[in-house]
């Protein structure tokens, strides 16, 4: 059994002992450290919290032992349900909520759950106020409320119908143009909320063809519920046979997006960014930012459009906070992830979409033909294992001291940019393994680049 704490959130496997997975007790333990720390930040005062669920197996059970510990604490809970992550941010804020908890694995396999931590601004919480949730729980410094201070429960069923209709009150996307240009769309929405979410915002959006893969929101995911190409044969076999437009593919909590063209051959979900931001930066002046693990195309795009492009450390959270800090007007992660802070401050597979058929629909081109439009680059990913005597964090320096005469960029672990592309060298914070991802126009140059640093990093840590 697994139990993950991080800033991020706690992420465990269903069952087994008491911190060893996540049981019901942990579910408890670290649900009431996140209402204590909710009620000593009093940033808005209310004592309110919005709680959305994927719909993996073990969300009814963790749902309720959530909404019952929050209310244990003295917090109104407002429950929307089976709701995505980014639903669940939006309803933060139109809630004037405290919080929200979002109870989702995000593309882990059936047996992961997790409490996804928001502030009050539907924001993941930052790096010093996740270990302050941690500590909390880690000392049990809570207390629950007595009786008569107990909070209440509510049930609010238009969620996703408000995320939805503020989607398509966006200036930049235009449904008028998506509904003339009558497009066919597959989607595999993996057996969660996407299947609730993607058919009710294609509807609205003009859409009147739409073939649904996967779409019972039952938990029973059909396939690896990572949006891999090696995991969408069952789309990508469907399109080959002609006659549908594009395929979207969401995860279980739908806030990354894969798109596969009308041939069957996957966009990459490295460019659902790329071509979103380009459609935005075409009509918005204004900066980019992704992740430093992300494709130099959003660069290469960026610049096209006399913008500034920003590479942050690896994490939504880093992602939005060089959003702000730079004005963007589009950024987001190479895996899906689109941020538009137009709607607001979190990667949503639906604002995604619905740019992207506006996009699609000004074009008048294929899908396969709008892919060639943009920058190839080709992404190798690999980890190099160490042994747990080796300091990671001197090789890292080592590393960054031997390619001094590159662009060196150490805001998280190292990132060397080449003139024909780059590698990123980051550490694990729970394995002895760096993990390697490299650039290049090519496979080739991508797999040498690793292989290069990988071999560097095995002489100077003394290893065969």
């Amino acid at each position: 059994m697994s139990l993950i704490k991080s800033i991020s959130g706690i992420r465990g496997t269903i069952g087994g002992r008491v911190g060893s997975g996540l049981s019901p007790l942990d579910v408890v333990r670290f649900t009431a450290a996140y209402a204590a720390f909710i009620a000593q930040r009093q940033a808005t005062g209310a004592k309110k919290i919005v709680v959305g669920r994927d719909a993996r197996i073990s969300g009814a059970m963790v749902d309720q032992l959530v909404c019952g510990t929050l209310m244990g604490m003295g917090f109104d809970v407002v429950n929307i349900g089976l709701a995505s992550t980014p639903t669940t941010e939006m309803a933060v804020v139109s809630e004037h909520a405290a919080g929200g908890i979002i109870l989702t694995a995000s593309h882990n396999p059936k047996q992961w759950n997790a409490l996804k931590l928001l502030n009050e601004k539907g924001e993941f919480l930052n790096d010093a106020e996740g270990k302050q949730v941690l500590a909390i729980a880690e000392a049990d410094d809570f207390v629950f409320a007595d009786v008569d201070a107990l909070g209440r429960l509510s049930v609010s069923n238009d969620a996703t119908t408000r995320h939805i209709e503020a989607v398509l009150a966006l200036a930049l996307v235009d449904v008028e143009a998506i509904r003339k240009a009558g497009f066919r769309v597959v989607i595999d929405c993996v057996n969660s909320v996407g299947g609730i979410a993607l058919p009710e915002l294609l509807k609205a959006l003009g859409v009147e063809q739409v073939i649904k893969l996967n779409c019972t929101p039952d938990g029973h995911f059909p396939h690896n519920p990572e949006p891999l190409p090696e995991h969408l044969t069952e789309i990508s076999d469907y399109l080959k046979k002609g006659g549908a437009d594009v395929g979207f593919v969401v995860d279980p909590d739908v806030d990354r997006l894969a798109i596969v063209c009308e041939n069957g051959e996957m966009f990459g979900e490295e460019y659902t960014l790329v071509a979103v931001a380009d459609y935005v930066l075409s009509h918005t002046p204004g900066n980019t930012v992704s992740n430093m693990s992300s494709t130099r195309a959003l660069r290469d795009v960026t610049l096209q459009h006399g913008a500034a492009y920003t590479a942050s450390a690896v994490g939504e959270v880093n992602v939005v906070t060089a959003m702000k800090d730079t004005n963007a007007v589009i950024g987001g992660e190479g895996n899906g992830g689109v941020i538009y802070p137009a709607l607001h401050y979190g990667r949503d597979a639906l604002v995604g979409i619905a740019l992207f058929l506006t996009h699609l629909a000004h074009k008048g081109v294929k899908v396969s033909e709008l892919r060639k439009e943009y920058p190839a680059y080709y992404i190798s990913k690999n980890r190099i294992d160490l042994t747990p005597e080796i300091d990671v964090d001197s090789l890292l320096t080592a590393m960054k001291g031997l390619y001094k005469h590159y662009e060196v960029n150490d805001k998280d672990g190292v990132k060397i940019d080449f003139p024909q592309g780059w590698v990123h060298l980051r550490k694990s914070n729970t394995e002895p393994i760096i993990r390697i991802y490299s650039e290049a126009p090519t496979k080739e140059q991508a797999d040498a680049f690793a292989k290069a640093t990988m071999a560097e990093i095995a002489r100077l840590a003394g290893l065969k």
